[in-house]
């Protein structure tokens, strides 16, 4: 078809000079001459339509973007135009030469939108689907790739609390959509299902497409439940034998902001607290200003039917805590190719990711807020009165010995945070490779066959090491290390055939039908040892002289599991004004019960531009849609049906020969479950496309309706009971995994774009506002058979002294995530609490921890050369449980080991003397307004032959937070972290002690662009 367009260009170019030259012959004309440029890259656009308006006359661009045409008296305007490029009007008057700039027609870029197993044009979809080109992204220094999308799409929440550098993102579309499954969308990089958001820079990202709802996310089956996110890397120019070099390099500080205030070493003395006699302010020994640096360098280029990028990426990101990093090195090929006249294309995606992280203790953040002020870091800086020489030399030479010299003291919950950062290290290697081949052939002009295979393989290693002197964890086992390797691969091939053709008049058919395999196979390894007779870090575990017992370990453990898929879709389109579409996937996983290994998931949507039927006035597009559709949800392992065995203890068989019988049991961890079958989600939405003023403001709306039924979830069971999933069989475990619970929930999401408000002065405003309301999860059941649950507890605060009370209690019929405890009447006058209630029978719901809200509101201003972009956004709705105030704003007897926190919420006439204990006291509001990324930038004018952009910018992220939240960051907790591997889902809204500080990052960056 394109080379059919090709000849079609070559015929009118001909016919053109034809009438050019009769003209001529007959009429006195001028010549006219000049060059068209891509207003941004700089570059020459060949093939630029010139025309002389109101009339046939023209001609087109060479490959140097040059043109020249023959003018007559009379003619007034040149008009150019290009596919991809906004049109533009030029008075001719007397000049001969002209230099024209076209900018990109972001609009028209973005007509078509990427969905499952291919594109559809942006008119034509009836499911809810939002885009984001390179140009909408946000500005600054993100290591993850979603970050991108933070606050820009509605119904889509990316959060991180804290500022970890390490730390990952927890992303939620349209909230809750498990229990004990996943919960973040599948992303599917370059058609590549399922692929590690590792292995992606975020540099080399072109677009996102996010399809929101169940109808577009059905034809994923069973990994499309939490929402889907499309994300397409850049390709190489089109333009034939040019090639450009693009590098991209900037270098940011980053500052520990909203330290929660505490009290001073003299307040801390006057009120009863220990005194050590030193003054220090912990958490400017543990923080630092982070000074990092990011180069991006891509190369890309075309020749014939070949196109090309490659990319190298590196990013270095100190953390605000000393002895946090982390380091990302990213290669990428892409490789587009066309053959036979442009029917065969062939694409070809190589990416390989390597990342170092180096962590520190969490819980060193928490002591560097509460350790005593008046204890010095180092024991040489303590000195007791009445000390004698000969003590003061047997005291130091006693924590050298045992501590490293520092400041140590057997008390609870007392750990030197400066020792924790020193003398103990964790590391985390990631390596991601991932290729993709695809092949495309076209039949005929109306069908066309196409086939991926692409794999995956991710592994991870990461150690750990305590020191012989360390006083937490290493000084009682001399010494600890461990290292665990994990390795992940994901191999998927496809194929599938499209045909598409007008079967009636003005009625567009297009028909899909694939067929997929997906094999996941994953094996991991644990090892760690105690005793070393001096500290050697984790890479010789062989020098610890002690294999079995507390701190060491020795496991090993693999699996692999196949999802056989057959899907098709249809998509239907009447006069470019009515559209249809509808799909059916079919599904078999291994890993459920063999009663239940096979699954359907349907899906139709419908929609009509009423614009196109009706005189709508202003609006240019007005599109109601509405869609159903059904997905599933794969376990969090393919084992649960079957029963997991584990190994049991370490038993010698023969007394006499403890050594050489000693063989290790079997102890079955969970039961089998035969019936184990999908989680299932039926999602109903309605919704608006609408544009107003010929595209000046466009949008769209969306309410849904969502119930999930059968989720997955691992319950408790009475050993020797009958088993009643497995008949004839009894439970020998204590736990099951079973489908017993059901939710519903539903929202309403709402963004709107408008494009250029003329602000006046060259001064250019393009505002984009999103927001979405939430429907909280609600819990229909909770229970199966004679399993019953009427509800589940979570959330324990932890030691001291709450331990036992949890905190979110996720009832039936109620919501998730309910905070349940005593409310706060008020304090006796020696600061006693006064509550509700003492015993859980009589707790009141205090509040819910997740939000009722969203909103993003995204700004571009241009004026000359200068851009200017920022986001605002924030959630609301939602509770926090405040853990530091929650421990350590109280005035009681314990107090006096470890410093208190003082904020703006904390009573103090008077103060809490009681022992702390949980209410609604420590439950704030987590409302917030934050200015999340600013950025200016300046394009500076250049005449360098070969230097198409000179751009510098500066920036920063978290310039400023609105809020009443007295904690480190009121950001959305969608699940509980107490730490890094451990995530609960049914127990958002605490901000846990560890939670780590949050920076204000300042950039300044430079690009260049050369060809």
């Amino acid at each position: 078809m394109r080379n059919y367009l090709q000849k079609l260009k070559a015929l009118s170019l001909i016919i053109l000079l034809m009438v050019f030259s009769i003209a001529a012959a007959f009429a006195q004309g001028r010549e006219i001459s000049g060059t068209v440029l891509d207003a941004t890259l700089k570059d020459p656009l060949p093939g630029v339509t010139v025309l002389i308006k109101g009339t046939t006359r023209g001609t087109t661009t060479d490959l140097d973007g040059r043109f020249s045409l023959t003018v007559q008296p009379g003619d007034q305007l040149l008009i150019f135009s290009f596919v991809g490029f906004t049109t533009q009007e030029i008075a001719i008057g007397n000049q001969s030469t002209f230099s024209v700039q076209l900018a990109e027609d972001i609009q028209s870029l973005q007509e078509a939108v990427v969905i499952g197993y291919g594109t559809q044009d942006k008119k034509e979809i009836t499911s809810a689907v939002a885009s984001v080109g390179a140009e909408q992204f946000n500005r600054g220094n993100f290591p993850n790739p979603t970050q991108l999308l933070q606050g820009k799409v509605a119904g889509l929440s990316v959060t991180r609390p804290g500022g970890n550098p390490n730390a990952q993102p927890t992303i939620r579309l349209r909230g809750i959509s498990s229990f004990g499954a996943t919960q973040s969308p599948l992303i599917v990089l370059d058609g590549v299902i399922g692929a590690s958001i590792d292995a992606v820079d975020p540099n080399d990202i072109e677009s996102f497409d996010v399809l929101k709802d169940a109808s577009a996310a059905a034809i994923y089956g069973t990994r499309g439940a939490a929402g889907v996110i499309l994300i397409t890397t850049k390709k190489g120019a089109a333009k034939k034998g040019i090639s450009s070099v693009t590098i991209n390099s900037f270098g940011s500080a980053e500052q520990a902001t909203n330290l929660i205030p505490v009290l001073s070493a003299q307040e801390f003395v006057e009120r009863g607290g220990v005194n050590f006699g030193s003054v220090t302010n912990w958490r400017d020994e543990i923080l630092q200003t982070a000074y990092n640096g990011t180069v991006n360098a891509s190369v890309t280029g075309g020749f014939e039917n070949t196109t090309f990028l490659a990319s190298v990426n590196y990013r270095n990101n100190d953390g605000v805590v000393r002895g946090t990093n982390r380091e990302t090195l990213n290669t990428r090929f892409n490789l587009n190719h066309g053959a036979l006249n442009n029917r065969l294309r062939m694409n070809l995606n190589l990416a390989f990711t390597n990342t170092d992280g180096t962590s520190v203790n969490e819980e060193a953040v928490r002591y560097a807020t509460i350790y005593n002020p008046t204890a010095p870091i180092f024991e040489r800086d303590f000195n007791p009165a009445g000390e004698t020489p000969a003590q003061r030399e047997a005291r130091l030479a006693n924590a050298n010995r045992n501590f490293g010299g520092y400041f140590q003291r057997s008390l609870f919950d007392f750990f030197n945070p400066v020792a924790l950062i020193n003398q103990q290290r964790f590391t985390d290697n990631f390596q991601n490779a991932l290729y993709s081949y695809r092949v495309e052939f076209d039949l005929t002009d109306k069908i066309t066959v196409a086939s991926q295979f692409s794999q995956d393989r991710w592994t991870r290693q990461n150690t750990s090491f305590f020191s012989r002197q360390d006083f937490a964890t290493g000084f009682g086992r001399f010494g600890q290390a461990g290292q665990n390797i994990e390795n992940r691969n994901t191999t998927v091939w496809n194929g599938t055939v499209r045909f598409e053709d007008e079967i009636a008049d003005r009625l567009n058919f297009t028909f899909l039908l694939g067929g997929e395999t997906q094999i996941f196979e994953r094996s991991q390894v644990w090892a760690a040892s105690t005793r070393f007779l001096f500290d050697q870090g984790p890479n010789n575990l062989g020098a610890g002289g002690l294999r079995f017992g507390p701190g060491t370990d020795l496991r090993s453990e693999a699996e692999r599991s196949v999802l056989n898929s057959v899907f098709g879709r249809a998509n239907f389109n009447y006069n470019n004004t009515y559209f249809l579409s509808a799909s059916l996937r079919a599904e078999t996983f291994s890993g459920f019960g063999k009663e239940n290994q096979t699954g359907l998931f349907p899906a139709v949507s419908a929609g009509a531009d009423f614009t196109q039927i009706f005189d709508m006035g202003i609006f240019n597009q007005f599109k109601p849609r509405a869609s159903f559709g059904v997905v599933g949800q794969l376990p969090p392992s393919p084992t649960l049906a079957l029963g997991v065995f584990g190994n049991g203890n370490r038993i010698p068989l023969n007394p006499n020969e403890p050594v050489n019988s000693v063989f290790v049991g079997i102890n079955q961890l969970s039961n089998p479950n035969p019936q184990l079958k999908w989680e299932t989600t039926r999602e109903f939405t309605v919704g608006l496309d609408f544009g107003l003023w010929n595209g000046k403001v466009t949008g769209q709306m969306d309410y849904y309706r969502r119930r999930i039924a059968d989720l997955l979830f691992e319950v408790e069971v009475p050993i020797g009971a009958p088993n009643e999933f497995f008949p004839g069989n009894f439970y020998t475990a204590p736990t099951i995994w079973a489908n017993l619970a059901d939710l519903t929930s539903g929202g309403f999401e709402f963004l709107a774009s408008v494009n250029n408000i003329n602000l006046g002065n060259g001064i250019n405003w393009t505002p984009s506002i999103n927001f979405t309301i939430y429907q909280r999860a609600r819990i229909g059941n909770i229970g199966v058979g004679s399993i019953g649950l009427p509800e589940i507890r979570r959330a324990t605060p932890g030691s001291p002294g709450q331990n036992n009370n949890p905190i979110v209690w996720n009832k039936e019929g109620a919501r998730v995530g309910d905070f349940w405890g005593p409310r706060l009447l008020g304090l006796t006058d020696g600061g006693e609490y006064i509550l509700s209630g003492e015993n859980p029978d009589e707790f009141e719901r205090l509040g819910n921890g997740l939000p009722t809200g969203d909103f993003g509101f995204s700004n571009t201003f241009t004026y000359g050369n200068w851009d200017l972009n920022f986001l605002a956004r924030g959630s609301f709705g939602h509770l926090i449980y405040n853990s530091f105030r929650g421990f350590y704003e109280n005035a009681d007897g314990a107090s006096n080991t470890w410093n208190s926190v003082i904020t703006r919420n904390t009573p103090t006439n008077p103060l809490v003397t009681s022992t702390p204990t949980f209410s609604d006291l420590y439950l704030e509001r987590g409302d917030f307004l934050r200015l999340d990324n600013l950025q200016i930038g300046y394009n500076i004018p250049t005449r360098a032959a070969n230097l198409n952009n000179l751009r510098v910018y500066g920036g920063v992220q978290n310039l400023f937070t609105i809020t009443q939240f007295s904690g480190v960051d009121p950001e959305v907790r969608w699940e509980d972290t107490p730490n890094a591997f451990d995530r609960d889902p049914l127990a958002p809204g605490l901000e846990r002690r560890n939670t780590y500080f949050l920076p204000r990052i300042w950039t300044m960056g430079l690009t260049l662009t050369f060809k």
